[in-house]
């Protein structure tokens, strides 16, 4: 299976040596390195691995545990190929090709993107400012793996931001800016692995994705009808 693992190291010379040997001599097989952040002698690293689905997780995480200095923030499963920047341009292509079903496109695609398990397109009511926590979202379109139904933080329709849910799972949500539609994306706290949260540069994208698309979309978004499912979290 494909494996998303975050690894947090020193910024030094060798140390991301060290962490690609460990993971091979673990059994993964490296395909992509992604560097997330470089800060204060510190880097955080996002390696997508195809890993034997027979192999236990635990020694991956103890063969990174024992090098100094490295601390392993997520492992999950990705779904589908790594992804860059570039699958960025070609969804919005896509999404201008067929705008009738644009906003479809983007949320069944986000999950590939940023290896999260399932999205969806939240409508947030009017009304929402004045409701208990805010709450009240229900789902104008979700994508193939969502669960029925869906259990959605509490989430308004003012910023891109990351959140974290008591169960462990981890959540990006960005307004498209009108209609009050919020695009949440969800990746599921598991007894096997445990995903990291979605990093400040995967919140950046993400809204930057659902800008374009709102520009694109424009007043088709504002069709978007209240949807049958309720999300209650």
């Amino acid at each position: 299976m494909l494996l998303r693992v975050r690894v947090t190291l020193p910024d030094r010379p060798g140390t991301l040596g060290q962490v690609a040997r460990t993971l091979g001599v673990s059994g993964a097989d490296i395909v992509q390195v992604v560097v997330l952040e470089r800060l204060g002698g510190r880097a955080v690293d996002d390696f997508t691995v195809v890993w034997p689905g027979a192999a236990r997780v635990e020694r991956l995480l103890a063969g990174l545990a024992a090098i100094p200095g490295v601390r392993v923030d997520g492992v999950w499963r990705a779904i589908g190929a790594p992804t860059t920047t570039g699958q960025d341009a070609e969804l919005l292509a896509q999404v201008a090709a067929n705008p009738a079903d644009g906003l479809a496109t983007l949320v069944d695609a986000v999950p590939g993107l940023l290896a999260a398990d399932w999205s969806v397109a939240a409508v947030v009511p009017v009304d929402w400012a004045s409701r208990t926590g805010g709450g009240g979202a229900t789902v104008g379109h979700a994508s193939w793996r969502t669960p029925v139904p869906p259990k959605l933080p509490e989430v308004t329709p003012l910023r891109a931001r990351a959140m974290t849910a008591p169960d462990g799972g981890h959540f990006a949500v960005a307004p498209f800016g009108r209609a009050g539609l919020v695009l949440v994306v969800s990746r599921e706290h598991s007894d096997t692995l445990t995903p990291a949260a979605f990093h400040s540069t995967e919140v950046d994208r993400l809204a930057q994705l659902v800008r374009a698309c709102a520009v694109i979309l424009g007043d088709r978004l504002d069709l978007v009808g209240t949807p049958s499912v309720s999300a209650n979290p």
